[in-house]
């Protein structure tokens, strides 16, 4: 079995793992058809989940476990602490330069600002959760995955419900308990993986056949979160009429959700990428950074709208906004951080 199991290996691990995004969304419109599409999409929510708080947490409790947690990984840390904050700020500066340019009433205003800040959430966990594939990226890739997952489900909901509040006379508690847990639950693994290599100098490794075995088990993360952004590609956005509402700037008046959807493209994909590389070329070329940190780094800037943000519609968001802008930076860049995982991974 355990010869099995390292003939697999390679083949569940590094690159190999990104085509499980073309299977996902393949396999995801043959079983709506047998099926019905409720019931595929009520049973990816249900895999999601088990993703989330079960293959996820196990993963990161195995990488941590061969790491020396040290100066260079409390570094990281910060800088990955920094980072996100910085994208978020620029998402929320550029939003309050754009709505004093729309005439818009002062409610809608409120609700764009929001709108944007909300949707500079990345779907670190299953997209970004490809870089974990690469033995050389593993570290400062788990590192970026925890600290996003606190800004994604504690520090911007908790901006959120604040600013809520302060506009309405009831509050409201947009997250489902679980999912307010999970920044802690995954920190709780990692920290827990720290602790025990710290205390026992134990490595995978000097577990004989269970690490193998459990290596395997953690390995099967990777395609299986693939496998599941590709099965959340709606086929229904790669229309045509789709595409032009996406992209044509004259929208008309009954689609100017589509101007807001634009918008957040744009800070999304060029703005945040442009000014994450600027500042991250240059402290490479320093050698003040090394090239693991800023493959990690950039790619993360331009990963795809995570769909936990639909939960957050509660907190004053626009739904049809949101929901569109997952769909569509889903469709968009994670062709992009193929290239880039695959570029990176070759040449830096």
């Amino acid at each position: 079995m355990i010869e099995t199991i390292n003939t697999i290996l390679p083949y569940i691990t590094g690159l190999w793992t990104l085509p499980w995004i073309l299977v996902g969304y393949i396999f995801t419109i043959i079983l709506s058809k047998i099926f019905g599409t409720s019931k595929v999409d009520f049973v990816m929510k249900k895999i999601g989940l088990v993703l989330l708080f079960v293959f996820i947490p196990l993963l990161l409790f195995r990488i941590f476990l061969d790491v020396d947690f040290g100066e260079n990984e409390i570094k990281f840390s910060l800088i990955c602490f920094l980072i996100i904050s910085f994208m978020y700020f620029i998402s929320f500066i550029y939003a309050k330069i754009n709505v004093n340019k729309m005439k818009i009433k002062e409610e809608n205003k409120r609700n764009y600002i929001k709108t944007l800040l909300t949707n500079q959430g990345r779907s670190s966990a299953f997209v970004g959760g490809a870089m974990l594939a690469i033995s050389e990226w593993q570290i400062p890739a788990a590192i970026y995955m925890s600290i996003g997952a606190i800004f994604l489900f504690a520090i911007i909901p908790y901006i959120l419900a604040h600013l809520h509040n302060k506009e309405k006379s009831t509050k409201v508690q947009a997250l489902p308990w679980h999912l307010k847990l999970f920044p802690w639950y995954l920190l709780l693994f990692a920290f827990s993986s720290i602790a025990l290599h710290s205390s026992t100098r134990i490595y995978l490794a000097d577990l004989g056949d269970f690490g193998i075995f459990f290596k395997f088990i953690t390995a099967l993360t990777i395609p299986a979160a693939l496998y599941y952004v590709g099965a959340s590609i709606n086929p229904n956005d790669l229309k045509k009429g789709e595409i032009k509402k996406l992209f044509n700037i004259k929208s008309k008046k009954n689609l100017n959700h589509w101007l807001w959807v634009r918008h957040i493209f744009f800070i999304t994909i060029f703005i945040t990428p442009f000014f994450t590389f600027s500042i991250f070329i240059i402290l490479l070329k320093l050698n003040l950074i090394s090239s693991e940190w800023f493959a990690v780094i950039i790619i993360n800037s331009i990963l795809p709208i995570t769909s936990t943000n639909m939960f957050l519609v509660p907190y004053g968001i626009n739904k049809r906004v949101t929901a569109l802008s997952v769909s569509w930076s889903t469709i968009i860049c994670v062709p992009i951080v193929v290239l880039l995982i695959t570029n990176f991974k070759t040449y830096l």
